[in-house]
């Protein structure tokens, strides 16, 4: 027979149950909640637990943009545990935007669709992309058609990218801004292509020259200048 002072497992379990109510099924979902304070670095958020939990608010931050947070505002975030062992909630930002991310692009990538993402990181072999909260590797390779001497300008600037491949399983996405140049100059080829006619006076800027002549770049087509036709006089 149980007594207050020495509680059965049962009442153990009533009494668990009684604190968290459904809480099992909060942990590994992601949940509306409301900002009920900023406390200095921290955004206090109510889920509807019984404990609110605290996230950094640099998780509430965009690349290049700080912040923009305030009380009464409403925000997703991926429960973690319903309680710590300071009994407060652990919630995670990062991770709402994360699992929202893969949702999308995989959905994108199945349709072969482009995506928009912004270069943030150097690592070793290439850089880091920011998928609206999932991290991509964009290979060296992939970032221009030709080589890149400085990627700065390139970086912390929303651009269109091509998923090469991806595992959610294993948190890896390879993303290539390289075959969206090439899709686009392959477009700008056809158009310049239907535009030409023969007698028509273009501009175009000499690439290389050779014995035979010189290679003229059109915009977007490349155009073989005779060595016969390069001038009235003998071309030495």
């Amino acid at each position: 027979m149980a007594s207050s002072a020495n509680p059965t497992r049962d009442d153990f379990a009533a009494l668990l149950e009684e604190t968290l109510g459904d809480a099992d099924g909060f942990e590994g979902r992601v949940v509306k909640g409301t900002v009920t304070a900023i406390e200095n670095d921290l955004a206090v958020i109510d889920v509807g637990l019984k404990s609110e939990g605290r996230v950094p608010l640099r998780e509430f931050a965009m690349p290049g943009q700080k912040a923009d947070l305030k009380v009464g505002d409403e925000v997703e975030v991926y429960v973690d545990r319903v309680e710590n062992v300071h009994g407060e909630a652990m919630l995670s930002r990062d991770r709402a935007r994360r699992e929202a991310a893969w949702d999308t692009l995989e959905a994108e990538f199945a349709n072969n669709a482009r995506v928009e993402g912004v270069i943030f990181g150097r690592v070793k072999g290439g850089f880091t992309v920011d998928l609206n909260g999932a991290v991509a590797f964009l290979p060296g390779s992939q970032v221009d058609i030709r080589p890149v001497r400085d990627v700065a300008p390139l970086m912390d600037v929303p651009q269109p990218f091509q998923i090469l491949k991806m595992d959610r399983k294993r948190g890896n996405i390879v993303v290539s801004r390289r075959a969206i140049l090439e899709e686009t100059r392959a477009e700008q080829r056809s158009g310049l292509i239907l535009s030409l006619a023969e007698g028509q006076v273009i501009d175009g800027v000499v690439k290389n020259i050779t014995d035979y002549g010189a290679f003229v770049d059109l915009g977007g087509i490349d155009g073989l200048l005779h060595v016969t036709d390069l001038s009235y006089k003998r071309v030495a």
